[in-house]
């Protein structure tokens, strides 16, 4: 009942998926250095303050780790449950737990296609795509941390701007690494 539907409840009969990915596991690394160095600044301020005989420190330490991690924890499921899919027709990402959001963007619509790498995108296999579309803002403008940008850069790009029936993309739905859950 609370669990947030699955992305492709929301394709269209006449539509066919090509990608399906979520955002890249860089994109948690913030969530975890900052949960970590607040448990090391929890450990230290009990260590100092507490001198091991105060109870009431102990506990809040306590509380106040398990508070950082539950935060981690549903960062990583909110990571976890959001889809981004790209079809023959749009580009579609479903982000959410209790609240589920779907955003769209026609392929129709698109004017623009472009990505960018960091040097952590060239280590880590990431990059950020920029989807602009007719004078408007759409819901999926940019899109953070895209696994495999080169990959889906082509595939979009041939979607968009290639001959109908005749891209490499068609046949990207038969390769199992595009199928990731």
């Amino acid at each position: 009942m609370l669990a947030p539907r699955e992305i492709d409840e929301y394709l269209l009969p006449s539509e066919r998926r090509v990608i399906r990915v979520r955002q890249h596991w860089a994109v948690m690394l913030k969530d975890i250095v900052e949960t970590a160095v607040f448990l090391v600044l929890i450990v230290l301020a009990q260590h100092y303050l507490s001198g091991g005989n105060s109870v009431l420190i102990d506990h809040l330490a306590f509380y106040l780790a398990l508070v950082a991690l539950l935060r981690l924890t549903v960062k990583v499921i909110e990571w976890w449950v959001e889809r981004i899919v790209i079809t023959n027709k749009r580009v579609m990402i479903g982000q959410g737990i209790i609240v589920h959001n779907v955003g769209m963007m026609p392929l129709g619509k698109v004017t623009d296609l472009t990505f960018r790498r960091t040097l952590g995108g060239r280590l880590f296999n990431y990059g950020t795509m920029i989807v602009e579309s007719a004078g408007q803002i759409q819901a999926l403008n940019k899109i953070r941390f895209m696994p495999r940008p080169e990959e889906i850069y082509e595939a979009l790009s041939e979607l968009i701007f290639g001959e109908k029936g005749r891209t490499r993309a068609s046949g990207m739905l038969a390769k199992t690494n595009w199928r990731r859950r």
